[in-house]
């Protein structure tokens, strides 16, 4: 392990080699069960990897799991998942079109007392845990990637996409496979958090969604 200024760094040898050599939905999830790139899996109680067909259109990427997917083993069940899935409804599209993921795939959080509180991932746990996404993102081919939130952009899409700026829009990125077309948005949790506007951000949050039915 290597010292810094505030102790000791953590190893986080990326998860690329417990990648699987066959690149399949189900054998990506079975292999990050042992993943060990990052020192997030020892305080989880599981990997929390995904949910949807390999066939979905759109593969949606959120932060992280939460506390309450932290103990399904599923992501997008707590209250922000809900309401995603009914602003999926809301939007025009249909769930089984649709593969949801998070950036790293382990509950990040600090204990006070007997809760749990969410910590932003931070980016050298991004970067440990970008291989699966990006194995994900191969393997199901979608019509389009929306990132949900700040920090799954940061994952996906680099620091120049501001989510406030360009949430709405369809942003094409060149690739190996000849580029692949994303759509960011806020984070379902915002939503939430916004309280007295809340009906004004969830409208705003489907319209975003509602772009990407006119890909489809």
């Amino acid at each position: 392990m290597a010292r810094t200024d505030e102790g000791v760094e953590p190893d986080r040898p990326g998860a690329q080699e417990w990648l699987p050599t066959v690149r399949r939905i189900e054998s990506l999830r079975d292999a990050a069960q042992d993943c060990r790139g990052c020192e997030l899996w020892e305080p989880a109680t599981q990997v929390v990897f995904s949910s949807g067909s390999s066939d979905a259109r759109v593969v949606m990427v959120g932060e992280q799991p939460g506390d309450v997917e932290d103990k399904e083993g599923e992501p997008f069940v707590g209250p922000a998942g809900k309401l995603l899935r009914r602003a999926i409804d809301d939007a025009g599209l249909a769930l089984e079109d649709v593969y949801l993921t998070n950036a790293v795939k382990h509950f990040r959080f600090t204990p006070r007392g007997k809760r749990r509180i969410h910590e932003k991932p931070n980016l050298a746990q991004l970067v440990a845990c970008r291989p699966w996404l990006e194995a994900e993102v191969e393997t199901v081919d979608p019509d389009l990637v929306v990132v949900l939130g700040a920090t799954a952009a940061r994952s996906i899409l680099g620091p120049g996409v501001k989510v406030t700026k360009q949430r709405g829009q369809l942003l094409h990125r060149e690739a190996a496979d000849g580029g692949r077309v994303f759509l960011p948005t806020v984070h379902p949790s915002s939503v939430l958090r916004a309280r007295e506007k809340r009906n004004q951000a969830y409208d705003a949050f489907v319209a975003d969604l509602r772009v990407a039915g006119s890909v489809l």
